[in-house]
């Protein structure tokens, strides 16, 4: 039985994809994780994986004294991670990216283990281009960044099947919502998504005359209860949620916008843009030129019934999704991990 070790963190868009490979390889393949004690230490412990925690620096991107201390931290957590490594000897180690990654992937370049990489945006991020020459392939979502690397491969971007199995009537039972009105999944769990919630919730009085909302909020300050108003902070059936709603509020991270689209779900994306490196914009911009979503920047959040009543209507935008074909790249991953050659392990 060969030895996987998956690694990536920072955000939940480094750790989903890789459970939903994770998940498909479980009773074939031994199976562990290595990153930081975030949020991927969270998601892997509860799938019940194996994790090996390593505590690797972040670049902040401003000015701070922590970035000058990312050299010396990052040369012990490269340190543990070849341990690490040293120890378990896995046969191939997959990573999905993030900052939370590099140690593992350089562990295994210096002990001679296979690597493979996946990277879910349009542009790479940093820890990919530090990566890419360590890997055996630069897996991709968009067929374009395939392009940018010798060892590049376009497989779309990986998601879970319980996605695509929901039952809408079903879904809105569970959450007690009626067919009265259309529903608004509002995606509002991640780190980023504050100025997200805090429209919505400022909003609440208009946008429930033309909406029902089911916000996933994280742990931001609960709301008094309106009715047509579910507020979560967190959900791990995605699939019902995806299954309950209309139309989808959300950041632009390259694995939602790829379960919206794959979905079909009319969206309207908020790109996360200060203190990132513009990717969740360029990944919205992607789309949006292809007829495929709307845009409202977040200096636009004042706007946000307006937009969202435009996007209700826009029966363009319906049929420009009806017609795309989004790919999965969760089979295309676990047929490349499986047919990975023999002499390389």
């Amino acid at each position: 039985m060969k030895y996987l070790l998956f690694c990536g963190g920072g955000s939940a868009g480094h750790v989903v994809p890789n459970l939903a490979i994770m998940n498909e390889l479980k009773f074939s393949h031994k199976l562990a994780y290595m990153g930081t004690g975030g949020i991927e230490k969270r998601l892997v412990t509860e799938a019940g994986y194996p994790f090996f925690e390593v505590d690797c620096p972040k670049l902040v991107r401003s000015f701070t004294f922590e970035n000058f201390k990312i050299p010396f931290r990052l040369r012990r957590a490269e340190r543990a991670a070849l341990e690490i490594v040293r120890t378990e000897k896995p046969d191939l180690v997959f990573s999905k990216g993030g900052f939370a990654s590099y140690p593992a992937v350089w562990a295994a370049y210096r002990a001679h283990i296979p690597v493979i990489a996946h990277e879910s945006d349009l542009t790479p991020g940093l820890a990919t281009k530090l990566s890419a020459k360590k890997c055996a392939y630069v897996l991709t979502s968009f067929p374009e960044t395939a392009n940018l690397f010798p060892n590049g491969k376009y497989i779309g971007s990986p998601m879970r099947k319980e996605l695509f199995r929901s039952d809408r009537q079903r879904a809105r039972k569970k959450y007690s919502l009626s067919d009265e009105k259309p529903v608004l999944l509002v995606l509002g769990g991640g780190s980023g998504s504050r100025a997200i919630n805090e429209a919505v919730v400022k909003n609440l009085p208009v946008l429930l005359k033309r909406w029902q909302i089911l916000h996933l909020a994280g742990k931001e300050e609960q709301e008094a209860l309106r009715s047509g108003y579910v507020r979560r902070e967190y959900e791990s059936d995605m699939g019902s949620a995806y299954a309950a709603c209309d139309c989808v509020l959300c950041r632009a991270g390259s694995n939602t916008v790829f379960e919206v689209l794959a979905l079909k779900k009319p969206a309207l994306f908020v790109p996360l843009e200060r203190g990132s490196r513009g990717d969740q914009l360029q990944n919205a911009l992607y789309f949006e030129k292809r007829g495929l979503c709307r845009i409202l920047r977040e200096s636009e959040l004042s706007a946000l019934p307006s937009a969202l009543n435009a996007l209700l209507k826009d029966e363009m935008l319906r049929f420009s999704l009806s017609a795309c074909d989004v790919a999965n790249g969760t089979p295309a991953a676990i047929d490349l991990i499986k047919d990975f050659p023999a002499t390389a392990f």
